[in-house]
């Protein structure tokens, strides 16, 4: 088991350094050789810490890889990607003609950042072989994606007269309207949309998504 310290411990601050160095390291063997092809020991070479040490961080290299989705995901190191609790969106406190596209672009100009691509593509080339690493990453990012727009229904389904039967139903809905085209043209490197396009796209698949759930269709 990884080895912690309590904050007020000297060396807390040091491995915490060391930490970040790893998971620094980590990212960019995976982006470059995929999960299966990236070694521990080179990781642990290129962060400058013997194997000893990584794996006084990490158990293993599945929870290496949960940390790096974690910092992709504007997540801290070392927290628990299932129970962590977040701090609610801004657009919690908007209406949903506002809300919805504020929601979009957030979610979208982060799951079309390079990284973010990048890490899809390691865990679609590998989740097959690893299932683990499919379950991790849909924690970090599917979910924690559909726990911000269940809290939105939740706040204001009562308010706005909706009937929402199956809330992750409708969570994933609303990201299939975002991705739709976009998101494909991006991994297939066929097109980059501007600021402005992302926008324009998520005001867009807002739209539709207010119209399912005004038709109480979801």
């Amino acid at each position: 088991m990884a080895k912690t310290w309590s904050a007020d411990n000297p060396k807390a601050a040091l491995m915490d350094r060391k930490r970040a160095v790893i998971v620094e390291a980590a990212l960019k063997a995976f982006l470059d050789a995929g999960y299966a092809e990236a070694s521990v020991n080179h990781i642990a070479a290129a962060a400058g810490v013997s194997i000893k040490t990584l794996y006084r961080h990490f158990e293993s290299k599945d929870d290496l890889f949960s940390a790096v989705m974690q910092v992709a995901c504007g997540k801290m190191p070392g927290t628990d990607i299932a129970k962590e609790a977040e701090p609610s969106p801004s657009w919690y406190g908007v209406p949903p003609i506002e809300a919805f596209p504020q929601a979009g672009e957030e979610y979208l100009f982060h799951a079309l950042s390079p990284d973010q691509v990048a890490l899809y593509r390691v865990v679609t080339r590998d989740a097959h072989r690893f299932p683990e690493l499919g379950r991790r990453y849909q924690d970090a990012t599917t979910g924690s994606r559909d726990a911000k727009f269940i809290g939105y229904l939740d706040l204001w389904a009562a308010r706005e007269g909706w009937i929402v039967c199956d809330k992750r139903g409708a969570a994933q809905v609303f990201a299939g309207l975002l991705k739709a085209r976009i998101f494909d043209e991006v991994l297939f490197e066929l097109h980059q949309p501007s600021q402005a396009e992302i926008s324009d796209h998520a005001r867009d698949a807002a739209q539709n998504m207010l119209l399912l759930l005004r038709a109480k269709r979801l």
